[in-house]
């Protein structure tokens, strides 16, 4: 499994099995400040029971959530271009294979497994994707500065570092 691929899954609404298969994704896919950032994420989310990594997910992700988990809505708000971000978004991850699972083609969680499918990611994705993410978790620490999620957006910044630095060639 790719390094997006593995920290798409911490987004994703927690299950019984959930925290098994994180923790064996990062243990097999993750190294360096990305596999530091998702350890302190399970750490904390290890102490959880399920129910309340549910509660904490919804508050954090989906009902008035604490940070807007959607790339195009953090770089251009609600107008036109982020309408027109959102269509190429979705045509590419169409022809990558990537389902949008439900979800809005800017939400973090299918980004990253669109970067996971593709070598050549939208130019309008990558200009915008760091200072996106970036935003979401200022955003979080001064909504709530102990959400375990603020680890987890810390790893998704990793990752975008690590592609940057790949010069978002083939990274398989």
């Amino acid at each position: 499994m790719l390094a997006p691929e593995v920290i798409a899954l911490g987004y994703r609404y927690p299950n019984p099995f959930h925290f098994g298969e994180l923790e064996e994704a990062a243990e097999t896919s993750l190294r360096g400040v990305v596999r530091h950032h998702m350890d302190e994420f399970l750490t904390e989310i290890e102490t959880l029971e399920l129910g309340k990594w549910e509660e904490l997910h919804t508050a954090t992700l989906d009902l008035e959530p604490k940070f807007v988990p959607y790339v195009g809505h953090v770089a251009w708000g609600e107008n036109y271009r982020r309408g027109e971000f959102m269509a190429d978004l979705k045509r590419d991850m169409e022809r990558c294979g990537v389902d949008l699972l439900g979800e809005l083609p800017d939400h973090i969680e299918p980004i990253l497994r669109y970067l996971a499918a593709t070598n050549a990611p939208l130019p309008d994705l990558l200009e915008v994707l760091g200072e996106s993410v970036s935003t979401m978790r200022s955003t979080l620490v001064k909504a709530d500065s102990h959400n375990p999620y603020r680890h987890l957006l810390s790893a998704t910044g990793g990752v975008i570092e690590d592609l940057n630095t790949l010069a978002i060639g083939p990274h398989r």
